[in-house]
């Protein structure tokens, strides 16, 4: 079998995304894959999930979640609405007393649903359109908008007193990731707090060695094909987050590979200032 080098591998790639080609390489592997994890799904789809809300299709919990099974949509859901409130809590911060939350990057609502007995208003965005559809359908206790790939969002300036993006800023490139910060401080109230996931260290492999040099330096490292997409990969050191990306706010909290739910990426708080 031929082996296929790490940056041939790359420049293959590069090659599909110019052809259009990668995008239906990875919807027919996603296609298999739902497929495979049909009988696994099966109780949920007949008796439905634990907390009586609507499940989405297949597809989309594996676009959002990684896998195609319900069992892990719920519980990577549970556990990263519960790693928000730990955060918050070690903080200071009781959740039960706050007024408005926005999941930005909602997606077909994987942590969102874990709100829907809160007290606090509960928003949501995302890029994809059908996903936004979805959740205005199923899940009514919260309310959706949709966003572009760049600002602004359909809020007034401090509007919400938390907003928290999970695994969001690991798929874009460094210019949206600076205007976006930009917009969330706009949209959070003065001491407002936003959460956000990354790629820390432990996704060092991931990177070339010119690449995990740059890391090294305290450069953030994008590849940006695909803004938006998992085709486009943000690995961030905490030195990058502290002196550039966290303009505006205080670094309030980190915890390296902290982040239940989206495996192994860190976390960080921050509170707008």
């Amino acid at each position: 079998m031929l082996e296929v080098g790490h940056g041939t591998r790359r420049q293959l790639k590069r090659i599909a995304i110019k052809l259009g080609m990668l995008g239906v390489l990875r919807e027919g592997r996603d296609l298999l894959r739902a497929a495979a994890a049909r009988s696994r799904n099966a109780p949920y789809r007949r008796s439905g999930a634990p907390d009586g809300l609507p499940l989405p299709p297949t597809r989309w919990i594996l676009a959002v979640a990684g896998e195609p099974d319900v069992a892990w949509f719920l519980e990577s859901g549970r556990q990263a609405a519960a790693s928000i409130r730990t955060t918050l809590e070690r903080s200071g911060v009781d959740v039960h007393q706050l007024r408005r939350i926005l999941d930005f990057g909602c997606g077909c609502g994987r942590v969102i649903r874990q709100w829907k007995d809160f007290a606090a208003e509960v928003h949501g965005t995302d890029v994809n359109p059908r996903l936004v559809d979805w959740c205005r359908r199923h899940l009514e206790f919260a309310r959706f908008e949709e966003n572009g790939l760049s600002p602004p969002l359909p809020y007034a300036a401090g509007t919400f007193d938390l907003v928290y993006a999970l695994s969001v800023f690991t798929h874009l490139p460094e210019e949206l990731q600076l205007a976006w910060m930009a917009e969330l401080g706009r949209a959070l109230e003065t001491g407002g707090h936003l959460i956000l996931t990354t790629h820390g260290r432990r996704y060092l492999a991931d990177l070339t060695p010119e690449e995990r040099g740059r890391f090294e330096s305290g450069e953030i490292v994008a590849k940006s094909d695909l803004p938006g997409t998992n085709a486009c990969g943000a690995y961030h050191p905490e030195r990058y987050v502290r002196e550039t990306l966290a303009a505006g706010f205080a670094v309030v909290d980190f915890e390296p590979e902290g982040a239940r739910g989206n495996p192994y990426q860190d976390l960080y708080l921050f509170r707008k200032v």
